[in-house]
């Protein structure tokens, strides 16, 4: 598994992150290795992670237009900018219901993974902060809604549909692959539409940097969760393929191909038998049903992905795929959503869980040390050490 990861890492050149970037354009100008270590040094030095403020940005230079969605611990609100009346999504999260779920660690390292991705085929963070009660992500803004909501929709699509969707997940999954990081999450609620009908991967809150020992490891979505992920084992990058299998069963069949109330029932029918798809609906290839099959199978050392992105390349369904116009935005979507801010309003009622009010937010501050993020003040650090290394040439 190791050596798949590493392998996903020298994969596709145009894919890399702010932190690799801004290593590359030091290397250019300076071949030592000090370069890198100023612009950590830089970096410490701003107020990215101030405990008390959240430096140049605040709830109060974004108008706030109307909520959009509800996640687990609060809406999510499309805003602008008001200075540059660029529009966003904002993730708005109560503390007190964070900390009552036991969340902290997974809004943390959203947070933390976020800040080391940047890519065409996921939701990127601009900016996060906090004020007493809550915290904030400032994302990209994609207006076409989930892919779950097309599902309640639609019920099925065509395959030339689900093949671009397909290939807008795995560059997804490519890219964050590529950075040793498992999304361990893939699910149709996570998978989000810009107004052109291309797809996107977004919530990062269970993902995980990968290491061989992760067998505890276990949290995800029933029915969208691997074998070896639900029954306790080590598990790697084709974790997130076996979800992207259960999608592409349920475009291409309506359903889930594993259906319980809950991980024992779904864990008891993975046992008794290998879900595939047998009967291939009007309109569909036999090589789409094989990728699909390939995807689900069970045993993740037969699973198709699990040498890398190459091996999912090259089967018969996508090898003529053009993954870098897609990559580009060159390519027509076969499926645009027909509306502006596609999402049930039923989602946005008020939660059933309760908040423990017997926490003391007050004492509570010290949990969310080092969440602000502002990605300006990024580029303006990495922009600055630039310029002082090709002056010093």
């Amino acid at each position: 598994m190791h050596r798949n990861i590493e392998n996903q890492r020298k994969l596709n050149s145009f894919y890399f992150s702010q932190a690799t970037s801004i290593k590359k354009i030091t290397k250019r100008g300076q071949t030592s290795r000090q370069p890198v270590r100023q612009v950590n040094t830089l970096l410490s030095h701003t107020k990215l992670d101030s405990p008390e403020s959240s430096g140049s940005i605040s709830k109060s230079l974004f108008s706030y237009k109307y909520a959009i969605g509800r996640g687990g611990f609060g809406k999510v609100w499309k805003v602008e900018l008001k200075r540059t009346k660029t529009l966003y999504a904002l993730k708005e999260m109560q503390k007190l219901r964070v900390i009552s779920k036991r969340s902290v660690n997974s809004v943390m390292n959203e947070r933390k993974i976020l800040e080391t991705l940047k890519n065409n085929f996921i939701v990127n963070m601009h900016y996060a902060f906090q004020d007493r009660e809550n915290l904030y992500l400032v994302m990209d803004l994609k207006n076409g809604g989930d892919l779950r909501y097309h599902i309640l929709k639609n019920k099925r699509f065509s395959e030339i549909q689900v093949k671009f969707m397909a290939a807008c997940i795995i560059s997804g999954l490519k890219y964050i692959h590529s950075n040793g990081i498992i999304h361990r999450d893939i699910k149709p609620e996570n998978l989000v539409f810009d107004e052109k009908g291309y797809l996107y991967i977004t919530d990062f809150g269970i993902a995980r940097i990968w290491v061989p020992e992760n067998s505890k490891d276990t949290s995800g979505t029933p029915g969208y969760m691997a074998p070896e992920v639900i029954f306790r084992q080590n598990h790697g990058i084709v974790a997130d393929y076996f979800a992207l299998g259960v999608i592409l069963y349920e475009l291409m069949i309506g359903r889930r191909p594993y259906i319980g109330r809950d991980r024992k029932e779904i864990r008891d029918q993975i046992v008794s038998r290998q879900a595939r798809v047998t009967e291939v609906p009007e309109g569909w290839s036999l090589e789409s049903a094989d990728f699909i099959n390939k995807l689900l199978q069970r045993k993740a050392s037969a699973r198709l992905g699990n040498n890398g992105f190459e091996e999912i390349n090259s089967h018969p369904w996508l090898k003529e795929f053009p993954w870098k116009d897609l990559f580009l935005g060159l390519l027509v979507s076969p499926y645009v959503p027909k509306n502006q801010d596609n999402f049930d309003p039923r989602n946005l009622t008020d939660w059933k869980d309760e908040i423990d009010q017997g926490i003391d937010l007050t004492n509570s501050q010290n949990l969310f040390i080092g969440y602000s993020f502002d990605k300006t003040m990024l580029m303006e650090v990495g922009n600055a050490h630039n310029k002082k290394t090709l002056s010093s040439l």
